[in-house]
């Protein structure tokens, strides 16, 4: 059933909602002229009515049992905010995305972004002019975060007024309207289709934000029988269940045949609760790789943010999964993290070992059911039936920046030949890479957590929250004010910074990474069958072995603070591809040699990584 206002042209528009134990609902049109009409009940809960006189850009409300009126759960744009009625929406566009064929999945660079921070207009229409530069970088496929709409304090200048990560969304369909219009949206995605830049959306099934949601007015939207993060589970499996699940997939349909989204990012999946036999998720795998539209014929993807180390997740159904595409893996993350910083607080207390990160290259998880000291139970499944071009991994992204106290980047924290180590490890990993805003110039501006609510209680409520979230790490001060403008606008990139100094040099490094990733035969083959891992603790050394039918690549990578001298384990003769200690890279000067032989040392500058292609 497809639910909310959907314009039929010639000044008719058809009212759809699903509250399925109300006595009555009406729509309240409120532009150009006041009126009230009924709908009428239809089968499994839904209301429903035509009206005329109704064109794009009519302003309307829903009446529930003759008392209060909301907007529609619905949505499709709310130009006045969370509070704000809701808008009719014409979704007549000129796409020039004909011959668009997609990126596959196992080839995509993910880069991730937000829309408010990553240029100084904050909106859909100024990511393009950025788009040559993702390119040219390597980029294919752009990762946005959350875009439904989210509250913020409408007294103060527009740009302004909407501060959120946007993961307290209240209307999942409609686009943040600080960022711009659906169309403003559409115009982004054919732009990246143009570039050959696939557009990932992230999207929040799991819960809706504090603020605006008024989706209990109309249904049983949640359940007690659950508790997440965020309160009372969205209701998956309950009485009424089946117009929650209706709801969420044809939001994600609506993603694809409107707007031409390639994939979904779901978050955290671990809090959508089904004990039913048929999971919600592989419900919404089914309706995805099913999806048919005119003149779309390219493969769609569900990428699912887990941290429960199941590769059921992405499983087919036939042996017992749901079906979805690929899932975000935070072990590689976590000790990759561990090994560079030395942290080893919350959960990085599980990790600080080289043997693991070798573990992550070659099993991807590296709690397979080990017992992991920070959850204090027996954590993960093994994996290795599935493709290592199944799990997106990287250094840095929206959590893991913002997760610190002060937003700050691993620039910050990190020596350069440490970031040059950390995309190394990354882009030259059999798994699918994500790189976060501004990651691939060392950017300076943190990424800090930043809302803007309207209720007073709720303000100090999130203050409170993030100042008790680092009490435990005895910082002598505390975190930026996530209501305060400043907090935001600190968080812009500062994008003149790629032409400056080492800055430029690291883009270089990244560009150079990327090119070899989807050019170099033994980095194109994704399969764990072709890929070795050793390690030394003592060393802080990693060693990773990839190859394929026609060549081989070998990389060795020096975690310690120190030189250190080891011996590959190859067979035959090697020449060096990339060295991160070149002074070419800004580096110390490579100890390492232009061509090795078996058995032959090799020195290793603090924090380096050297990569050499084998003889066959």
């Amino acid at each position: 059933m497809k639910i909310g206002a959907h314009y039929l042209g010639n000044g008719e528009c058809e009212f759809t909602v699903w509250s399925p134990t109300l006595n009555s609902v009406a729509v309240q049109i409120l532009s150009p002229q006041q009126q009230v009409i009924p709908l009428k009940p239809v089968e499994d809960g839904y209301w429903q009515t035509k009206v005329n006189d109704v064109y794009p850009g009519t302003l309307y409300r829903y009446i529930l049992n003759d008392e209060n009126a909301f907007a529609d759960p619905a949505s499709q744009y709310q130009p006045q905010g969370v509070h704000g009625p809701s808008q009719v929406v014409e979704h007549q566009f000129e796409w020039t995305d004909a011959g668009w064929a997609g990126v596959p999945l196992e080839s995509m660079i993910f880069y991730e972004l937000h829309v408010g921070t990553f240029t100084p207009e904050g909106t859909f229409t100024a990511i393009i002019d950025r788009l040559p530069d993702l390119k040219e970088l390597g980029i294919n496929a752009i990762e946005i975060m959350p875009i439904a709409q989210f509250p913020g304090d409408t007294h103060i200048e527009a740009s302004l007024a909407f501060r959120n990560w946007g993961y307290d969304g209240v209307y999942p369909f409609a686009v943040q309207s600080s960022y711009g219009n659906p169309a403003a949206l559409k115009q982004l995605v054919n732009a990246c289709h143009q570039h050959g830049i696939a557009v990932v959306l992230d999207v929040v099934y799991n819960h809706f934000g504090p603020e605006g949601n008024y989706m209990g007015q109309y249904a049983p939207y949640f359940t007690k029988t659950y508790k997440t993060p965020w309160g009372n589970a969205m209701n998956f499996d309950d009485a009424y269940s089946q117009g929650v699940r209706n709801y969420f997939i044809e939001n994600a349909l609506y993603w694809l045949r409107e707007f031409h989204i390639d994939a979904l990012r779901l978050d955290a999946i671990q809090a959508i609760y089904d004990l039913g036999a048929k999971h919600f998720l592989w419900e919404l795998a089914e309706a995805v790789h099913h999806f048919k539209a005119q003149g779309q014929t390219w493969k769609r993807h569900l990428i699912a943010e887990s941290d429960l180390n199941n590769p059921q997740i992405i499983r087919p159904p036939e042996l017992g999964g749901y079906g979805l595409d690929a899932q975000w893996s935070d072990d590689f993350h976590h000790a990759l993290h561990a090994l560079l910083t030395g942290d080893r607080q919350g959960y990085y207390q599980d990790f600080g070992q080289c043997s693991q990160l070798a573990k992550a290259y070659t099993d991807t998880f590296v709690y397979d059911w080990q017992y992991a000291p920070h959850r204090k139970r027996y954590h993960g499944i093994p994996c290795r039936d599935r493709s290592p071009s199944q799990f997106v991994v990287c250094i840095q992204n929206h959590d893991q920046v913002g997760n610190q106290m002060k937003g700050d980047r691993l620039w910050d924290r990190l020596s350069f030949e440490g970031l040059k180590l950390a995309a190394g490890a990354v882009l030259l990993s059999p798994n699918l890479p994500l790189l976060f805003m501004g990651e691939e110039y060392g950017e300076t501006a943190p990424f800090t957590y930043f809302v803007s609510h309207s209720d007073p209680d709720l303000i100090q409520a999130v203050r409170a929250g993030r100042q008790q979230e680092f009490e435990a790490f005895h910082y002598s001060e505390g975190p930026p004010d996530p209501e305060a403008a400043e907090t935001f606008l600190a968080s812009k990139l500062n994008w003149q910074l790629r032409n400056e100094g080492k800055h430029k040099i690291l883009l270089y490094w990244y560009r150079q990474l990327i090119n070899l990733r989807k050019t170099h035969p033994a980095l194109l083959k994704q399969h764990r069958d072709f890929i070795e891992a050793t390690s030394d603790e003592e060393k802080q050394l990693v060693i990773v072995r990839r190859w394929c039918e026609t060549s081989q690549l070998i990389f060795a990578m020096n975690f310690n603070s120190s030189p250190v001298t080891t011996t590959l384990p190859i067979q035959s003769d090697g020449k060096k591809l990339l060295d991160s200690a070149d002074r070419s890279w800004a580096g110390p000067g490579s100890q390492a040699p232009e061509n090795i032989s078996a058995g032959q040392e090799l020195n290793l500058q603090p924090n380096s990584l050297v990569l050499y292609e084998l003889q066959s």
